[in-house]
């Protein structure tokens, strides 16, 4: 399956989905004008890795914002995911990585993982500046 390598721009998050490498990571802000058209091609990626998923996977993100539009997206993200950890010998982990001091970014790792029956882990990060 193809990796889909999106880069980041000051709207939208860094998005590296390779199956073969086994890397799903979100990184970066998430306020794209055209929200749907941004998700759209991620969305379908998740529909074909749902195919012939790998046995384990560990979804990664490291988003310093996102927009009520993005939110959205996210968490449909995270229901296709779902569905991924509820087939036999499929394991997804979400990691969501947030600023120490960032506590709305922690609060919404917190509701994600509320919503979705997938292992969370939330990890602070220190402030690097």
């Amino acid at each position: 399956m193809e990796a889909l390598i999106i880069d980041a721009t000051d709207e939208t998050p860094q998005v590296l989905l390779d199956s073969a490498d086994g890397k799903f990571e979100f990184t970066g802000k998430s306020l794209p004008e055209d929200v749907a058209g941004f998700y759209n091609p991620i969305l379908d990626w998740l529909d074909q890795y749902a195919e012939s998923p790998n046995d384990s996977s560990n979804f990664v993100f490291k988003l310093d914002y996102f927009n009520t539009a993005s939110s959205k997206l996210i968490l449909d993200i995270l229901l296709k995911l779902e569905e991924i950890n509820e087939e036999d010998g499929k394991e997804v982990l979400i990691t969501w990585y947030y600023d120490e001091d960032d506590e709305d970014m922690e609060e919404a790792g917190e509701e994600y993982s509320d919503m979705v029956d997938i292992e969370f882990k939330l990890i602070p990060m220190a402030d690097e500046s």
